[in-house]
């Protein structure tokens, strides 16, 4: 391959990366787009699934009734947090996933241009071994151990998240009672979901995505949460997800309404790999299949609801 022709494929992915990094909304469209044509690339459609509820988990922030439980500092620094973690995910996956694109479009594999998108080495392997084995499970699994290292140290480890975010009480309190859920709509109006919690622990991290891809891909609800996907257009709110409750809560504006777009600087990542190794136990990490977290949820989110009206009350008083 030619150094000019190198050149372009290196611009295309630069260009095309950043244009659908934007925001919440339009990661999650890239994503889904992706796997509707690529279709043996699971991760791309668990990826588009998490992006989604990271926005309406942004744009309850500025609802009721976490609008009253904390400060504007604290949601903002919580919607950074958000916000960084799923901007740096993309900003390395999104790459691998247009140049295997590209790799079947020319019918060659290009992965060892993924060192340009300083893609760690563990994936650049794993790319190759799909190319040859088709082994779509491994590969879903691979992505999301990778993915989860790559937050690690620019967003977990970071030390202004330690002190600003994970170590203050609305992360704690967010952890402590797994208010933060991962739904999945499937047909019928029936909602699976699993709770997110020790959110700073890697394995913890990796269980939990390898949990969501068996759920995703279940013969028996794969069917219906595509359907969900192709149907519901991602607007970052709640509402996306509430009109399958009986009793649906405070609506929350589309993302864009909220947030404007927020502007990284993308420092040169280490690669993971090299740092810290592979643990074996990443291939089978998973936790059980939930049972009626979205209800407990919804339990959850109206006691903290009945929380905030209460101290609205003793403020006034």
């Amino acid at each position: 391959m030619s150094l000019d022709m190198k050149g372009d494929i290196f611009q295309q992915v630069t260009n095309k990366t950043a244009r659908y990094n934007s925001d919440n909304i339009t990661r999650t469209n890239a994503y889904q787009n992706f796997y509707l044509k690529n279709k043996e690339i699971r991760w791309a459609f668990l990826a588009s699934m998490v992006s989604r509820n990271a926005g309406w988990n942004m744009t309850d922030l500025a609802i009721q009734p976490l609008i009253t439980l904390l400060t504007d500092k604290q949601r903002w620094m919580l919607f950074s947090t958000y916000e960084r973690a799923n901007w740096l995910i993309f900003s390395d996956a999104y790459p691998q996933l247009l140049l295997y694109q590209l790799s079947k479009e020319k019918r060659t594999p290009l992965f060892h241009l993924l060192n340009k998108f300083h893609v760690s080495q563990f994936m650049i392997n794993e790319w190759l071994r799909f190319w040859e084995t088709k082994d779509k499970s491994r590969l879903v699994k691979a992505l999301i151990i990778n993915e989860q290292n790559v937050i690690e140290n620019p967003v977990i480890q970071q030390p202004w998240y330690q002190e600003k975010v994970f170590h203050q009480w609305p992360y704690m309190l967010e952890s402590i009672f797994r208010l933060n859920v991962v739904l999945l709509p499937g047909e019928s109006g029936i909602l699976y979901g699993l709770p997110i919690y020790r959110f700073t622990h890697l394995d913890q991290r990796i269980s939990i995505g390898n949990t969501l891809a068996d759920m995703l891909f279940h013969p028996d609800f794969y069917p219906g949460f595509l359907n969900f996907a192709l149907t519901v257009k991602p607007t970052g709110s709640r509402k996306d997800y509430e009109q399958f409750f009986r009793n649906s809560m405070v609506a929350a504006p589309p993302l864009q309404e909220v947030y404007a777009i927020v502007q990284h600087q993308d420092n040169i990542r280490e690669d993971w790999f090299r740092l810290r190794g592979l643990k074996q136990k990443w291939w089978q990490n998973s936790l059980p299949l939930p049972d009626n977290a979205p209800r407990r949820y919804y339990v959850k989110k109206q006691a903290l609801m009945r929380l905030s009206k209460w101290m609205y009350r003793i403020g006034r008083g």
